[in-house]
């Protein structure tokens, strides 16, 4: 098992900027990667980003390319979204999961986190 924490969402004007974190535990060793989804009110779950824990190498949505930098520090098991020039249109909860690499299909992820909010006004 896996657990996974999320933390840093709040509210935030546009234009403005959040990290996220997402702490990791349990059997951390079976994980590859780690990706950020969100999920807009009424909308699917969508990906964001994805980096994997070994040398670093990331993706990201078209969406975010630019605004969002994902990076992790291994010694903590925690993952980080940098998010910049945030826009109303990026308010979702936003989730961590472990998966096998950067892949951005949510079916590729086994353990997710309990999401954190991000709000941002206009």
């Amino acid at each position: 098992q896996v657990q996974l924490v999320e933390s840093g969402g709040g509210l935030v004007q546009a234009g403005g900027s959040l990290r996220l974190s997402c702490a990791a535990s349990g059997r951390t060793f079976r994980t590859n990667a780690m990706g950020w989804f969100r999920q807009a009110p009424g909308k699917e779950r969508v990906f964001v980003a994805a980096i994997t824990w070994s040398d670093g190498s990331t993706r990201y949505a078209d969406s975010v390319k630019g605004r969002f930098t994902i990076s992790r520090q291994n010694a903590k098991n925690t993952v980080y979204l940098e998010m910049n020039s945030l826009k109303p249109e990026d308010t979702a909860v936003y989730y961590c999961a472990t998966g096998p690499r950067t892949t951005s299909w949510e079916e590729d992820y086994d353990y997710w986190g309990q999401g954190t909010q991000v709000t941002v006004s206009s």
